[in-house]
């Protein structure tokens, strides 16, 4: 069986989460999930701290500036791009203070290749992602940015085994070809799934010693190819994985794999009973007919997607469903 650098029983947060203190933020994480902690991401402080912004941030000699439409690449970096960084070295000063002496897994999440393509703007207002040779030169240029974000997190967190997490919601819709024009009055072409593999894997591999995971909370998540990419686990909202996707999600598993199944509710939805939070996981299980102490060593329950819609109560009660649901499969599994 792959050797995770998590344990059997394990849970853990997909990224975001509410309020605007990060120290708060990071206390949380380290006491509900302290099996595998996360750096979290509070989009509620603004401009620089959203997904698009925070990825946009490491990007390395292509500074961006927000318009009204959105974030766009621009000519010299600014205050945009200062507000970005900003927020993250506040994040890994908080991360050295709490954390620094932490010697077990740790994830950080950062915005992927196809996500930010497909948001950012190029000078004339075109989504970057209509561009090939744009996309290309923007995911050398996070690919560069993401490597240098890992050894700074390393340098603060030496006796850690870091988990680098690629956000791509968009994904899906890039490789269907339903992103929209600028003008919204059409759809940008279809990328192809060699290309978008490549991309993906020229960031995974930038990054250097990690334990690279996908996270794709939509729908048709291509797992043959976040696979291809060198991706060792992927993470998903369970509740969007259909069972015509069960060939690929076995396949998955069978490989070696690890899944970050998001089983718990990203907002106030109220919170499901503690049975009725693991019935979905089991039942993937069984239907695909592997063994349940698999189970336990390579599934990680997670938040269906990031909380910062949350409240910060409901927020911290779905991170403590999650530990309970990772450790009563264990136990079961026992």
């Amino acid at each position: 069986m792959t050797d995770y650098p998590w344990g059997p029983g394990t849970a853990t947060g997909v990224g975001s989460w509410p309020g605007d203190d990060p120290a708060e933020a990071l206390r949380t994480a380290l006491g509900e999930v302290p099996e595998l902690p996360y750096l979290p991401e509070l989009p509620a402080r603004g401009v620089g701290a959203d997904l698009v912004g925070r990825g946009a941030g490491l990007l390395v000699e292509l500074p961006v500036r927000v318009e009204p439409s959105g974030w766009r690449f621009s000519d010299r970096p600014g205050r945009d791009t200062q507000r970005a960084l900003d927020h993250l070295a506040r994040d890994l000063d908080v991360l050295e203070e709490l954390a620094g002496g932490h010697d077990g897994p740790f994830k950080i999440q950062v915005t992927g290749p196809w996500t930010l393509a497909s948001a950012i703007e190029l000078r004339n207002g075109q989504r970057a992602l209509k561009d090939p040779g744009a996309v290309r030169d923007l995911t050398a240029s996070l690919a560069e940015g993401v490597a240098r974000h890992v050894a700074d997190v390393r340098r603060r967190l030496p006796r850690a085994t870091l988990l680098l997490q690629l956000d791509e919601p968009a994904l899906p819709a890039v490789l269907a070809g339903t992103i929209p024009t600028a003008s919204g009055f059409s759809r940008l072409r279809a990328v192809e799934e060699p290309i978008a593999e490549d991309a993906l894997r020229q960031v995974i591999e930038k990054a250097g010693e990690v334990f690279p995971l996908v996270h794709c909370c939509a729908s048709r998540v291509p797992f043959g190819l976040l696979r291809g990419a060198g991706a060792k686990a992927v993470s998903v909202d369970l509740s969007l994985v259909p069972k015509r996707d069960d060939d690929a999600v076995g396949e998955t598993i069978d490989a070696g794999v690890g899944l970050f199944l998001g089983a718990v509710p990203g907002t106030d939805k109220g919170l499901p009973s503690l049975q009725a939070t693991g019935a979905p996981v089991r039942d993937l299980w069984r239907r695909l007919g592997f063994r349940p102490e698999q189970l336990a060593r390579q599934v990680v329950i997670t938040p269906a997607c990031g909380l910062a819609g949350a409240s910060p109560r409901y927020a911290r009660a779905a991170l403590k469903r999650c530990r309970d649901t990772a450790r009563m499969l264990h136990e079961a599994a026992e």
